[in-house]
């Protein structure tokens, strides 16, 4: 069957552009399935997606101008129901055959098929294949009703009565096979093969399609536009760096993704120019600088090999002139003013200290039930207290976390310090630099504490409080970071179960997941002494009435927010849950505990062990509450002797090994516990009549199960 490419373009209004690439993929995606499943395609078609800030197209190759005809077998029902005696077709049977475009000419070509109960009559039918214009329609409509449009606007047709439902106005249709247009509709308009090219530099306007295979080359051509995303994108990326090299020195654009994203959407023939500032304004932090130049304007900011921020930044303009200086001068016109109020809120910001703008707090609220922001801040101050103590009493003073490169750290300026940085780590939310760039909240705040001369421990913590910020990203440098930190999730996390306030399914707007994830992070990479149960106690008394005990809920919450990221990092669910169905208290020693059960499970006891492990525990649970507690001299089959000497022998050097932390060495001293349990279970009645002798097996196999559980519920291991 003939086949030729197949394109498909929506001319439309600017698209939004931080949607654009996933708009252009979700839109060919679509299309094509739908082509497939209709059978338009062959096995090789493949789909091309185009997406400028103001087309959304598509091109498909190999599709046929009509779907091959389908052979279709339609099961109808039992013979003896469909047929009469004489042979006959019931009512029944006729009514079926209405319904699938059939008569009763049809009756003398129904297939018997035995299918082991009864006879079944089977309809064979042929089905036409689809013409491709019909296809096409039901992939169109298909394509557009299924974007993920952020945002749908309504608008009216220019008949002046209907109106319809899009991302943007839509003002052009294209539709070739070939060089055949089909006649399909969409959004109020007709399909034809004319187009439109860059707003200011096409050639000639309107852009006539000669057929789908010319398209990207006839816009690029005629219309001055690039039309795949991926392509303007790689050609913007391949203009800076040739920009920054130009530059010389080392310098190069800053990178970022989104940004790039967000500019490939905004131009059809990007253009990359080089614009400077004057030098004065470095002075400000660049964090600011750079916030402003990418947020508001769009411009990629120069490094220096260091990475340092320079006066020279890049921008990627949408039209060529013969002379770019109007434009290089128009878009350093326009950023001026903004670095120029950026360095005006800095300034003005650094007239005050922080410590000054603590009262403040007392007048931003929080959340309507846990009061203001400076209600927040004693709770954080409190609960950081607790937790620095606390840290302070389990650590030595050899431990890396509480040494500078001056020598140990005292307790009292530890805990100081760690004050500090907790009264004053919200204030930067009151400064006007942070007003106008939220971003920049402890950023902002540790260079105003650098201001006021403070330790350079309290202005990390004050920047590094809000780490890790989202997936991947660094923790807090120092013990005080990390104190003021934990403390600072602990607050948003038990106040927010306290309250009632927990994640829903789709909805998490206080980032309790993230803030948990955070908690688990810091305990576990950096290996803090420190246990859950430890940290939720440190938190609950700072609230006082104002909340209902969480604990149990906020735990669970923990776990499972653990157990996902423990599957994410490559161990099994059923090793995840062996390990976490006990409840660490120490989330750090996880990780250790979830090798050793790895290294377990390779043994060649382990499945019997395992099995074994599940069946006590079973035992136990019927029992109820169980002494481990074992009587010799009730100790009367051999199998029961042996496994109590075996575990006499066993437990302590494995008990030891845990204590040392060597999990793996204990769980395999363990493992020669398997003949003596096996025989035990072979040989020996748990359950006997006479209840001495039953207390005491059960206080046998109770002293079993304590020793074998410590590390992981090995019974979570059994198949």
């Amino acid at each position: 069957m003939t086949t030729a490419h197949l394109l498909v373009e929506l001319f439309v209004e600017e698209l939004p552009p931080k949607a654009l690439r996933h708009l252009g993929n979700a839109f060919a995606d679509v299309f094509f399935q739908q082509l497939a499943a209709q059978g338009l395609t062959e096995a090789g078609s493949q789909a091309t997606a185009f997406a400028t800030p103001r087309r959304l197209a598509v091109q498909v190759s190999a599709v046929r101008a009509q779907a091959e005809d389908k052979a279709v077998s339609h099961k109808l029902m039992p013979a003896s129901v469909g047929l009469a005696a004489d042979g006959q077709p019931t009512p029944a049977l006729l009514k079926k055959l209405a319904a699938l475009g059939a008569d009763a000419a049809a009756v003398p070509q129904l297939e018997r098929v035995d299918d082991g109960k009864a006879q079944v009559l089977y309809l064979h039918s042929t089905v036409a294949g689809v013409a491709l214009a019909v296809g096409v329609q039901k992939a169109l409509s298909e394509a557009i009703a299924k974007l993920p449009i952020p945002k749908v606007m309504r608008y009216q047709l220019a008949d002046g009565w209907s109106s319809v439902h899009f991302v943007r106005p839509a003002h052009g249709l294209v539709a070739l096979h070939g060089d055949a247009v089909l006649p399909v509709q969409a959004l109020g308009l007709t399909a034809g093969r004319s187009t439109h090219g860059h707003r200011f530099e096409a050639a000639h306007d309107p852009i006539e399609i000669k057929n789908a295979d010319s398209y990207a080359r006839q816009l690029q051509d005629e219309g001055a536009v690039i039309a795949s995303f991926g392509e303007r994108r790689a050609e913007i990326a391949r203009q800076l760096a040739a920009a920054a090299q130009a530059v010389g020195g080392g310098a190069h654009a800053i990178e970022d993704e989104a940004l790039l994203d967000e500019v490939t959407a905004l131009v059809e023939r990007p253009n990359v120019l080089t614009c400077q500032f004057d030098a004065e304004y470095l002075t400000v932090p660049q964090e600011c600088l750079i916030l402003t130049m990418k947020a508001n304007q769009k411009y990629f900011p120069l490094l220096d090999a260091q990475g340092k921020l320079t006066h020279r930044f890049l921008v990627v303009s949408n039209i060529h002139p013969d002379d770019p200086s109007a434009v290089i001068e128009g878009n350093e016109r326009v950023v001026r003013p903004r670095l120029a109020d950026a360095k005006f809120f800095f300034d003005q910001d650094r007239k005050k200290t922080l410590a000054s703008r603590v009262p403040q707090l007392a007048k931003v609220v929080y959340h309507h039930q846990l009061g203001t922001q400076g209600e927040r801040v004693q709770r954080v101050r409190a609960i950081a207290k607790a937790i620095g103590s606390q840290l302070f009493a389990h650590l030595t003073h050899a431990n890396a976390l509480l040494q500078t490169p001056e020598g140990e750290i005292a307790e009292d300026w530890l805990l100081t310090c760690i004050d500090n940085a907790a009264l004053l780590a919200k204030t930067d939310l009151v400064t006007d630099m942070v007003g106008e760039f939220p971003e920049l909240q402890g950023t902002m705040g540790a260079y105003y504490a650098v201001n006021d001369g403070l330790p350079d421990e309290v202005a990390h913590a004050i920047e590094d409080h809000y780490k890790p910020r989202f997936a991947g990203d660094a923790l807090p440098r120092e013990t005080v970071g990390v104190v003021v930190a934990l403390a600072d999730k602990l607050e948003t996390l038990v106040g927010m179960f306290g309250t009632g306030n927990p994640p829903t399914g789709d909805r998490d707007p206080f980032a309790l997941r993230r803030h948990a994830l955070g908690v688990i992070r810091m305990l576990v990479e950096k290996n803090l002494p420190l246990s859950l149960p430890e940290l939720l106690a440190h938190a609950l008394p700072a609230f006082g009435a104002k909340i209902t005990n969480p604990t149990a809920e906020l735990s669970t919450f923990i776990y499972e927010r653990l157990a996902g990221s423990l599957r994410e990092q490559g161990y099994s669910a059923q090793e995840v849950d062996a390990v976490l169905a006990l409840r660490p208290q120490r989330l750090a020693q996880v990780a250790p505990q979830l090798e050793a059960v790895r290294a377990f499970a390779r043994l060649p006891e382990a499945p019997a062990l395992a099995a074994a492990n599940k069946r006590v525990t079973n035992i136990l649970k019927k029992a109820g509450d169980v002494d481990a507690h074992v009587n010799p001299e009730l100790l009367r089959e051999a199998a029961e002797k042996d496994l109590h000497a075996a575990l006499k022998a066993i437990a302590p050097k494995a008990d030891a090994q845990y204590g040392q932390g060597d999990y793996t060495a204990s769980l395999t001293t363990l493992a020669a516990l398997r003949a003596p349990v096996d025989a035990f279970f072979e040989h020996v009645m748990v359950n006997a009549e006479e209840a001495d002798l039953r207390l005491n097996r059960l206080g046998l196999l109770k002293t079993l199960h304590d020793a074998m559980n410590r590390v992981a519920d090995l019974s979570r291991l059994a198949a």
